[in-house]
């Protein structure tokens, strides 16, 4: 799970700006690719359960207007998924390719700065992922679209490609690879699987009020209640509030709300999926940071994300398991990014 800019032991997530170039058309045809060079599938019909959109959305698929992308996280180049959306991601490196995941409430900076580490020996791609950043959007919301905007960023990667998923984005990089993606190895960090009878009814109580208010159009109660069910109080969600509203954090963070909805639909409601994670083929690399201890995450059991990296642990065929000494949910590159290049680089 992601959390909001000013929940980040001091540090600030920053969203910044990115504008039009005089004289570039910006126009990008199926399968295209479009960017500003720095210094350095299949179709599947998607289940009843895997998709989703709002009551009263338009009929027509809408994308996320470029007026509206402009106003998101700046990142130099675009590719187009099968379904026409525009995904926006950084390239750094040269190499082999890994693909960084985000999780939850992220645009596509979380990951950034484990990059210039990777980026010795790979090429890494960073992206934002639908719905998210200088990403688009096209409703339906379903699972085998954003495993077919993974499948897109492959294949403008080469072919294949090494993945690393934090949080719900491990969860997506394990579904891409139950589903066939052409993945050499995964990595994840801290999946979100809720495990355990003592925390169910909690999840299917926050699964069910997020949907009412996403349905209903309430964003900002989404976001609140995913914040309540992490440990905040309901005066400690108001005091964030007035803080973040100084800045354009909380508005940038209530943007990103209807992505929860859409993480609870591809990590299966939170229940982990032994049947498809049975599938997978690649070797996996499954980590966490060891017990919870940041106040932002109180609610949760402190075993939260070992109960589920031990599950899937034992689920997965092909798996190493290890625990770092990281204090936050956030990635620490310092410490992820040199075993993340110790398992890309080996003969597995």
């Amino acid at each position: 799970m992601g959390k909001l800019a000013i929940e980040t032991r001091g540090l600030k997530k920053s969203f910044g700006k990115t504008h039009a170039v005089a004289g570039v058309d910006l126009a990008v045809s199926a399968g295209g690719v479009y960017g500003v060079r720095r210094h350095q599938g299949w179709p599947v019909a998607p289940a009843p359960d895997r998709c989703c959109h709002r009551p009263h959305a338009a009929q027509a698929p809408r994308q996320t207007s470029r007026t509206e992308m402009c106003e998101m996280n700046e990142m130099a180049f675009r590719v187009t998924s099968n379904d026409g959306t525009t995904i926006a991601y950084d390239r750094e490196g040269s190499g082999p390719a890994v693909i960084l995941v985000g999780g939850a409430l992220d645009g596509g900076v979380e990951n950034a700065p484990l990059a210039p580490t990777l980026a010795e020996r790979f090429t890494v791609y960073n992206y934002a992922r639908r719905g998210r950043g200088a990403s688009g959007f096209t409703e339906p919301y379903a699972v085998e679209r954003e495993i077919e905007d993974l499948d897109a960023l492959i294949a403008e990667a080469g072919g294949s490609a090494h993945l690393f998923g934090a949080s719900s984005g491990g969860a997506l990089a394990l579904e891409a690879a139950a589903a066939g993606s052409a993945i050499d190895t995964i990595a994840v960090w801290e999946v979100p699987y809720a495990v355990g009878d003592d925390i169910r009814p909690r999840f299917e109580e926050y699964i069910a009020d997020t949907r009412r208010a996403f349905d209903a159009g309430r964003d900002e109660e989404v976001l609140e209640l995913f914040m309540r069910m992490t440990g905040a109080s309901d005066d400690n969600i108001a005091a964030r509030k007035a803080a973040g509203k100084q800045t354009a954090h909380w508005a940038d963070s209530v943007a990103l709300a209807p992505t929860l909805v859409h993480d609870s639909v591809f990590l299966n409601r939170y229940r982990l999926p032994a049947d498809r994670l049975a599938t997978v083929t690649q070797p996996v690399l499954v980590t966490t940071g060891g017990p919870i201890t940041v106040p932002y995450m109180a609610g949760l059991p402190s075993d939260f994300f070992d109960r589920a990296a031990d599950e899937l642990a034992d689920q997965l065929p092909h798996v190493q398991r290890e625990t770092l000494e990281v204090p936050d949910h956030v990635v620490d590159p310092q410490t992820v990014g040199p075993l993340l290049l110790r398992f890309f680089s080996t003969e597995h």
